[in-house]
């Protein structure tokens, strides 16, 4: 008797533009996204290819599941991706860069802060700041992980993160954070709060992104639908 198939799990972003355009790839390469159930169901089917079933997630949880093997493949935006997972790690991949959802993820400072335009010039503040105030300077932040690695590569080490749960734009103004790392699009709600990108300061170039976990990289079904998005972008 022949072993049953593995169903392979997909995870859709539930809402929003990047629902939308997810799905409106998807349509364009042949397959068609379906809900079981209702409209606000969280499962569903991917229809044009057989044993590929459909989780509606947030794009964040699609990114935490993937790493916890939850879920076989799935799109999400590689700022989320990488923040869950770091590059190092193997266990998921990138199949396809799919373009949609672009945000730059980048460190920006206070307009005022004339001399620094560096991650370098950074270090040399954060050690000034540390012998005037006798604390860190504050960096605030949704991106904990990636801001840890990028300052640990530019030898930065006199901060602290503030975890930022609203608008990080505003945490300078606020008093709340020195400094951010945020995700932005044109830099215009970064000048609005008076900030700027330092010139090394672009930490990630993100994109929606279909990711896959190793173990299910060689699956014909998966291979099959990479092909066609391929195709289709």
């Amino acid at each position: 008797m022949s072993e049953a198939v593995q169903t392979l799990t997909l995870g859709i972003p539930s809402k929003g533009r990047l629902m939308e355009a997810t799905a409106g790839l998807f349509a364009k390469a042949g397959f068609a996204i379906e809900r079981v159930g209702n409209d606000r169901g969280y499962r569903g089917r991917l229809t044009g290819v057989d044993g590929i079933d459909v989780a509606f997630l947030s794009a964040s949880e699609i990114a935490g599941q993937l790493r916890d093997g939850r879920i076989s493949l799935g799109v999400t935006g590689e700022d989320l991706l990488r923040e869950k997972i770091p590059p190092t790690d193997e266990s998921v991949g990138v199949a396809l860069r799919l373009g949609f959802g672009p945000a730059n993820v980048v460190v920006a400072v206070p307009e005022c802060w004339l001399d620094v335009a560096a991650m370098a010039d950074l270090d040399e503040v954060a050690e000034q700041f540390y012998r005037a105030h006798g604390r860190r300077i504050r960096v605030a932040t949704k991106y904990i992980h990636l801001t840890r690695r990028w300052f640990a590569a530019h030898g930065v080490t006199g901060y602290r993160i503030v975890d930022s749960s609203g608008a990080t734009e505003g945490a300078p103004a606020a008093g709340l954070a020195e400094l951010i790392v945020d995700i932005t699009t044109t830099g215009s709600t970064l000048a609005a709060n008076h900030l700027r990108i330092l010139d090394d300061g672009l930490i990630l170039e993100s994109c929606a992104v279909l990711a896959v976990r190793g173990e299910n990289s060689a699956d014909t079904r998966l291979q099959s639908v990479v092909s066609a998005l391929s195709k289709a972008l």
